[in-house]
């Protein structure tokens, strides 16, 4: 209950006391309470420091006002930039850019971040991406010097290879097909023009183990086993025994002969053996794979199974392959680049990119476009025989 002097000093002024909200009230507390003074009007002095108090406010809310509009500003600059910089590359059209950047400019006041005005910017396609070169040939030449007198191997040779190409060298007997798969494995030297592999001369690229290579005959050896084949240049190049047994069981699973590591070359047939030969060049899983006609003296069925096989060992580990080749429906078959050549001296007369889809199955030799791409192999092929 309120006492006298209390309510005394309410009447001169002072602040009351906020009441506290009770469920039950006693009567003679609300009697009390209908006796207060009503609040009276606020001092000059409290207005002045009101009015002051809102002023700075007002103040400090049009900075900010200001430098959001700054900062604003400069993301729009930003984004203008960073579109006119892709637009370079991806042919955007300058109405698009100045679109985006009033969208930019007219967007909500809050902050735009970096990562956003990122976010406009379109990527540049995967597609448009390209793929490191692994062999470049400028102005390459051979001669050899042979008691008859010059031969001219090769003469002019401008060629490119990407990471991950499927390249055939088809052309005539005689005509530098052979030599420029040795060349590119330092078995044979150029006399002219340059030649590099990975970025270095083709003698680095060997040291390096920068590829394996399949001849024509597999080369194996009668005495050893097929694992022990495979295991040869393991062996050389100082592979621990764990390391080889692990490296021989995955390659022999590539080439489809699980469970024939214990037999000896003589115990397979002739296709078999050609991939025992292509297994052991994948042994020490170097990223290019130079083939010389492997499966040139197979006969027609087993060529067919080992070129779809080659297909799918080509999916699975995305080698770099160069193919040597006489067949056209084999170079079509398996090439994403085919490079025909011509007579001594062995030129490219046509370089043909292949427009066939990656998986190939083997009636996709009766389409139009097997036919077609064929058809311009085998005019590059007469080509190369009129010049000559």
């Amino acid at each position: 209950m309120l006492n006298d002097e209390q309510i005394e000093g309410w009447s001169k002024g002072e602040k009351k006391p906020e009441r506290e909200t009770v469920e039950s009230v006693p009567s003679e507390a609300q009697g009390v309470d209908l006796l207060a003074p009503e609040p009276k009007e606020p001092s000059p002095q409290i207005v002045e420091q009101t009015s002051q108090t809102e002023m700075s406010a007002s103040t400090a809310d049009g900075e900010a006002a200001e430098k959001e509009s700054e900062q604003i500003s400069e993301a729009a600059a930003l984004a203008g930039a960073t579109l006119v910089k892709a637009a370079s590359s991806t042919k955007i059209e300058a109405s698009e850019i100045d679109e985006v950047s009033e969208a930019v400019t007219e967007g909500p006041s809050d902050e735009v971040k970096t990562s956003e005005i990122d976010a406009i910017a379109p990527e540049v396609p995967a597609e448009k991406v390209t793929r490191p070169l692994v062999i470049v040939a400028k102005s390459l030449d051979l001669t050899f010097q042979t008691s008859d007198g010059p031969v001219h191997a090769l003469k002019g040779v401008d060629l490119d290879i990407h990471a991950g190409d499927f390249v055939s060298f088809i052309g005539p007997s005689g005509c530098g097909k052979t030599t420029f798969l040795r060349c590119v494995a330092a078995l044979e030297a150029p006399t002219g023009g340059s030649l590099t592999v990975n970025g270095m001369t083709p003698d680095e690229a060997r040291r390096a183990r920068a590829y394996g290579y399949v001849f024509q005959a597999a080369g194996l050896y009668p005495w050893r086993t097929i694992a022990k084949n495979i295991a040869l240049p393991l062996e050389i190049m100082g592979y621990s025994k764990a390391d080889q047994k692990e490296r021989i069981e995955r390659v022999l699973s590539l080439v489809d002969l699980e469970g024939f590591g214990g037999k000896f070359p003589w115990q397979l047939s002739g296709g078999m053996q050609q991939r025992a030969s292509i297994a052991r060049a994948l042994a020490f899983d170097a990223d290019i794979l130079l083939m010389d006609e492997p499966f040139g003296a197979l006969d027609e069925i087993v060529r067919d199974r080992l070129n779809e096989e080659l297909l799918k060992l080509w999916d699975q580990t995305g080698k770099t392959i160069g193919f040597v080749t006489h067949s056209i429906p084999e170079a079509v078959y398996l090439s994403t680049k085919i490079v025909v050549m011509s007579p001594r001296p062995g030129r490219i007369t046509d370089v043909i990119d292949s427009t066939l889809p990656k998986e190939r199955p083997l009636e996709i030799r009766d389409s139009p476009e097997f036919i077609e791409i064929a058809h311009r192999v085998r005019e590059g092929l007469r080509a190369g025989h009129v010049e000559d």
